[in-house]
C-alpha cells in the first residue's frame, strides 16, 4: 500500500531529471487520468457563483440533506454522497494549488535560460567584434558578425535618424481659402 500521507519532498537527483519532451509526455499522461466532473447540472447556471459559495454554507446544507429525506430527495443525493464531494473538491483544491507552484517554477527556469542564452549571445557579439579587430582573424569572423549585427534588435538605432528625414519642402503654394464662419 502506498503512504499517501507522507509529506516528505524527495531529494532531486541530476540523474533523474526529466527532459522537456518526457514533462510534457507525464502531463499529458496525467492530464488524461484526472477525471472531469460532470457539469451538466450546473451549465445553465453562473458558475463563478456556485464555485464560490461559502463552505460553511455548503456544510450546513450537507447536513441538512443527512438530516432531512425530503431534502435527500429533492437534490437526489445523500448526506454522505454530498460530504465525500465536499472532501474530494477540498483535496484537488491541494493538488490545484501545488500545479501553480510547479507552474511558477517552471516558467521561472524557461526566463532563467532565456536570461542564460541571452548573456550567451551578447558575450559571443562582443567577443567576435574585438576578434574582428585582429586582421589575422577578422576573415573567420566578419560574416558570423555581420549577421549578428543585421539581426541585433538591442543595439538597433531608433527609425527617427537623420538620413531617413524627408527633406522640407519649404513653405505652401497653393492658398486655402478661407473659412466662413457664419
Amino acid at each position: 500500500m502506498v503512504d499517501t500521507n507522507n509529506t516528505t519532498t524527495p531529494t532531486a537527483d541530476p540523474a533523474t531529471f526529466v527532459t522537456p519532451d518526457e514533462a510534457v509526455q507525464i502531463l499529458r499522461a496525467l492530464q488524461a487520468r484526472i477525471q472531469t466532473p460532470d457539469d451538466s447540472r450546473v451549465a445553465h447556471m453562473k458558475s463563478a457563483t456556485l464555485a464560490n459559495v461559502d463552505p460553511h454554507f455548503i456544510t450546513a446544507s450537507i447536513n441538512a440533506i443527512g438530516a432531512i429525506e425530503a431534502v435527500q430527495a429533492a437534490v437526489g443525493r445523500t448526506g454522505d454522497d454530498a460530504r465525500q464531494d465536499a472532501e474530494t473538491a477540498s483535496r484537488w483544491t491541494a493538488f490545484t494549488d501545488e500545479l501553480r507552484t510547479m507552474l511558477a517554477a517552471a516558467v521561472s527556469s524557461d526566463r532563467t535560460r532565456r536570461r542564460n542564452l541571452g548573456l550567451t549571445a551578447l558575450q559571443t557579439y562582443s567577443i567576435c567584434k574585438q576578434l574582428n579587430r585582429d586582421k589575422t582573424r577578422s576573415a573567420q569572423v566578419a560574416a558570423h558578425l555581420q549577421e549578428m549585427k543585421r539581426l541585433n534588435k538591442l543595439g538597433a538605432k531608433s527609425g527617427k535618424s537623420s538620413s531617413s528625414k524627408p527633406p522640407n519642402p519649404g513653405p505652401s503654394t497653393t492658398s486655402t481659402p478661407p473659412v466662413n464662419a457664419s
